[in-house]
């Protein structure tokens, strides 16, 4: 064998090699724990139902501070009024939660943390008055969130890339106006948190974000998540980078290749309307249902049965490896 031809072999083998060990943004695989996501949706639900203004709500508020502040963020609670449904003046706390990374544009991560007063899909009108659990509606997306926080607190820690994010978990989302309200019809009930941290935000902060992910109903064994009307109006391109890291993670049978029927009206409308933030919503929507949520949406059957360690994991790997990737 001639000099010129062993040569040659040597750097091929070592072309290779470097290639092999090389990691690009479509080679990374970032590590989420879905039995930890799941603890953290638990702890949500023993606290009980959090209904705005209720103990249960104060208790579980606490409790999410805290857990921010354990994994290195700074948080401050913004409190507010907005008119809800009926007219009246109704009291929020939106939590809020920065995490300083690597990077000085941040993304925003968000949740709705309240449960709904009412059981308003059930069958019997009776049951209709007591309030939901809120595991899937509410606490899923939460408690996914915490574990992305965990995962990129530990990330920081080992001197890794990691992103700025900021964090809102967002009050009064599920104050709608009740389907047995008779009076008069108002609009923008919904998503009273979101309205109003996005009117503060539109006002003036000093933190600039690049684009937001807003997790709603995130638990579902049966979960699909398709391209949401009002995403793909205002954040075409992010909603597009979160489904190709999905369907190569292998999470395609959940990130659909379709799209809603209709925009569904949540956090990420005002938060792309009012404070000019491009927002992806990641939310279970059904074909087979009337109201194209789960059977058990607005029921008293929203509980952990409902909760699904496979799907949590989809979702938090899916969301963890796309802001994580350069």
């Amino acid at each position: 064998m001639s000099y010129r031809r062993l040569l040659y072999i040597v750097l091929s083998l070592v072309l290779l090699s470097c290639q092999s060990q090389t990691k690009t943004s479509v080679d990374v695989r970032c590590v989420f724990s879905a039995d930890s996501a799941y603890t953290y949706i638990a702890q949500q639900v023993a606290f009980g139902s959090r209904v705005p203004g209720s103990e249960e709500h104060t208790a579980c508020g606490d409790w999410l501070v805290k857990k921010l502040a354990q994994f290195g963020a700074q948080v401050h609670n913004q409190h507010g009024t907005m008119i809800n449904y009926a007219g009246q003046l109704q009291a929020l706390r939106n939590i809020v939660a920065y995490f300083d990374g690597s990077t000085q544009n941040a993304i925003l991560l968000c949740a709705h943390w309240d449960s709904r007063p009412w059981s308003d899909e059930e069958e019997n009108y009776d049951d209709r008055f007591s309030s939901v659990s809120g595991a899937n509606d509410g606490a899923s997306g939460v408690g996914v969130i915490l574990e992305v926080l965990r995962q990129l607190s530990i990330l920081k820690a080992q001197g890794e890339y990691v992103p700025s994010v900021l964090i809102v978990f967002f009050d009064c989302e599920d104050m709608g106006t009740p389907n047995h309200y008779t009076g008069m019809q108002r609009e923008h009930t919904w998503c009273l948190g979101s309205q109003y941290w996005a009117k503060q935000y539109a006002q003036a902060s000093p933190i600039k974000l690049q684009y937001g992910i807003l997790l709603d109903m995130v638990g579902d064994p049966s979960a699909t998540f398709p391209y949401e009307y009002f995403s793909m109006q205002y954040a075409k391109g992010y909603v597009e980078q979160l489904w190709r890291t999905a369907n190569r993670l292998g999470y395609g049978r959940y990130f659909v290749q379709s799209s809603t029927y209709y925009p569904i009206t949540d956090d990420h409308y005002y938060i792309s309307t009012i404070a000019g933030i491009p927002c992806v919503d990641i939310i279970d929507y059904k074909t087979t249902t009337e109201t194209g949520f789960a059977e058990w949406w607005h029921t008293q059957q929203d509980d952990m049965r409902n909760i699904n360690k496979q799907t949590l994991q989809a979702v938090g790997e899916t969301v963890l490896t796309t802001i994580c990737s350069k």
